[in-house]
Formats: structure tokens, C-alpha cells, sequence
């Protein structure tokens, strides 16, 4: 067993302990030993500040810590509970979905489609599709292509109950208590669906941080990832036929077990923006600024690899380049941003993800893609 491994078993005992002695009511020992998982907590982020579990591990700091803070003002419930639900909905659903449809994302076309066959066509004419309709859809692929976007356009496409879930935020939560979070959402979403007879969308981020498998666990995972399977299986249930669908984005596919695998009978890559994505791209966030550009072919060939957001921030780069001479006094008012801005950017820009990277989702999509 590795120094991190030997860290993290420590931090796991002493959360069990601590939330053992809290729901016995016994104050002290619950505080004394939320306190112990987060210095060990804190030395693992301390030796390791790179590790993939880091933002994760600082959430349930975070949390142990409101926690004590409870138990030192006399509060004796552990968080849940029946006011577990209500927080699970202002936590969790987007009352207010972003103003952006399919028309406003650029490229894609593919991945739109098959959004449009998995969840439009059968929102809008159920009694098409006797042998029912995928309930689970995987968008996979790169960070920063559009994933989240994608999953917000196509809840407006049909006008659904949105509900936002972070899964490191889910699985932050109290030991024991995330795989009731799972429940609850499921739960609300199923009854707003009845209620408003208009259909939900589950959207759930960085799915593989909720279902990926990991060689060391906190404690609670598997009951989460259990409790998961449960409520996926329940959307196929015959009997109630509901218009509830759950949308995942990960930028790690492979660290997700096969029988999650199953439950998501979509399985949508999103790719890097291809040439003609780029150019859009490139069209589009420079008709937001001062640009005095006439060929982009140049620029389109030099960002090959790059992903959708890192294209933003070239633009943006260069028209900081700009902001900066008005400020320095250098000219009056902003000049038009120039082939010449962009290129030197990129000259000290490289894409955020690599070859590699794209070899793996390559390959993972080989074995696993189900458009």
C-alpha cells in the first residue's frame, strides 16, 4: 500500500467513525473524529495537489466542517432528513435554464442529431416508439467542447424540468447520506414530471466522479453507485412510462464500469471542433470584438487539436493584447484585432488537451460508442 493509499484509509476510518458517533449522538467523539478526517484530508492535499481526487477531497473538508461547527452550536441531526430534500431542490434544478438552443451552438451537427433522435422526437411524440426510447445518454469526450451546452439546448428543444447535478458535489455530502441525495433527485424529478406533465432531464456532471470506480474509496461510493443502478432501472419501468431522462458528461469514460455502461444506452462522443467548427469558432467570437481580419485559413490549419473554449480564449487573449495598449496610453480607443494578435498568441498558447488524451477517447469510442 502506497504513502496516498495509507492517507486515504486513515481519512475513510475517521469519517466512519465520525458519522457513526453523530447519528448515536455522541457529540464529542463525532467532532473529535471529523476533525482527524480533515487534518489527514489536508495532508493528503498538502503532499498531493495534484491528485484527481483533490477537488472532492476539499468539498468534504469543507462539509466536516460545517458539520462541527453544528454540533459545537447544540444541532444534533446528521444532514438529511426530510430538510435534505428541500435543499436537494434549490441545490439541484436550474429554475431558470440557460437561453441557448441548438441553433446557438456551433458544429456538432452529429451529436445534435442524435440528442434530437434520443430525447426530442420521443418527448414530442411518445406513442411513435412502442418499444420505448433511450432513458440514459453518455455525452463523452474532451473538457471544454460544449458537453454542458449541448445537455441546456436540449432541455429547452422540449421544454423540460432541468436538475443540475455536480457529482463531486453529491458524493461531498455526508457519509451515508449521498446515495439518499441520488434518491431524493430521482424522486423530485419524477414527481415535478407527473405534476407539470412535462418532461425532466437529469443532467448529471462529471458523471465518472458519481460512478467511476476507484482503487481508493472515502466510503459510501459503491452504496451511491448502487443506489444509481436502482433508480436507472426504475426509469424503465413499464408501468409508469415517464418522460424522464438522464443526460451524463465525463471527460474520463473509461473510468466508468461496464454496467453503468449499460444503463446508458446513448453513448455520444463530443470531439474537438474539426476545421470547419474552428473557422466558426473563430467567426463567431471575433464578431464580439474590434476585427479587421480577412482570411482565417491560416489561423483554422495552426489550431488543429484545439478544443472550442481554447479558441474563446485565443480571441480573448488578443483582445486583452489590445485592452492593454489602451491602458498603457500606447493609443486612445481599441484598435481592430489583427491576424498578427491572434498568431502570437498562439505561439505562446498550446491546446488543453493532448494527443494521447484524444487517442484514448479514440479508442474508448471504438469498444463503447452508441450514437
Amino acid at each position: 500500500m502506497s504513502a496516498l493509499q495509507s492517507l486515504e484509509e486513515y481519512a475513510r476510518k475517521y469519517a466512519i467513525k465520525a458519522v457513526k458517533a453523530d447519528r448515536d449522538g455522541d457529540v464529542r467523539e463525532a467532532i473529535s473524529n471529523y476533525q482527524k478526517a480533515i487534518e489527514v484530508l489536508d495532508e493528503i492535499l498538502r503532499l498531493y495537489p495534484d491528485n484527481p481526487s483533490a477537488k472532492f477531497y476539499n468539498q468534504i473538508i469543507s462539509e466536516y466542517k460545517k458539520r462541527i461547527e453544528a454540533l459545537q452550536e447544540g444541532v444534533s441531526e446528521v444532514s438529511g432528513g426530510e430538510n435534505g430534500l428541500n435543499n436537494i431542490q434549490e441545490e439541484n434544478i436550474i429554475k431558470d435554464k440557460p437561453k441557448i438552443s441548438f441553433n446557438d451552438i456551433i458544429g456538432l451537427e452529429e451529436v445534435k442529431e442524435a440528442l434530437t433522435e434520443a430525447i426530442v422526437y420521443p418527448s414530442k411524440r411518445p406513442d411513435l416508439f412502442p418499444l420505448g426510447w433511450p432513458r440514459g445518454i453518455l455525452l463523452y469526450g474532451p473538457p471544454g467542447n460544449g458537453k454542458t451546452m449541448l445537455a441546456a439546448a436540449v432541455a429547452n428543444e422540449i421544454d423540460s424540468n432541468f436538475y443540475y447535478i455536480d457529482a463531486a458535489t453529491i458524493m461531498s455530502k455526508w457519509l451515508g447520506e449521498s446515495e439518499r441525495n441520488v434518491a431524493k433527485v430521482f424522486k423530485l424529478a419524477k414527481e415535478n414530471t407527473k405534476k407539470t406533465s412535462k418532461p425532466s432531464i437529469i443532467f448529471i456532471d462529471e458523471l465518472d466522479a458519481l460512478l467511476g470506480v476507484y482503487t481508493n474509496e472515502i466510503g459510501g461510493e459503491a452504496r451511491v453507485r448502487n443506489q444509481f443502478l436502482k433508480e436507472m432501472d426504475g426509469l424503465s419501468d413499464k408501468s409508469e412510462n415517464l418522460l424522464l431522462y438522464v443526460i451524463g458528461a465525463t471527460n474520463k469514460p473509461w473510468r466508468l464500469d461496464e454496467p453503468f455502461l449499460r444503463r446508458f444506452q446513448k453513448r455520444i462522443y463530443v470531439p474537438l471542433p474539426d476545421e470547419r467548427q474552428r473557422s466558426s469558432l473563430f467567426k463567431y467570437y471575433l464578431s464580439k470584438v474590434k476585427a479587421n481580419i480577412q482570411d482565417l485559413d491560416d489561423l483554422v490549419k495552426k489550431t488543429e487539436g484545439y478544443t472550442a473554449s481554447d479558441i474563446r480564449d485565443i480571441v480573448q487573449e488578443a483582445h486583452m493584447k489590445v485592452i492593454k495598449e489602451v491602458f498603457r496610453g500606447e493609443i486612445k480607443e481599441p484598435r481592430p484585432i489583427e491576424l498578427k494578435d491572434l498568431i502570437d498568441v498562439l505561439e505562446r498558447r498550446k491546446p488543453s488537451v493532448n494527443k494521447e488524451m484524444i487517442r484514448l477517447y479514440e479508442e474508448w469510442t471504438k469498444r463503447f460508442s452508441a450514437n
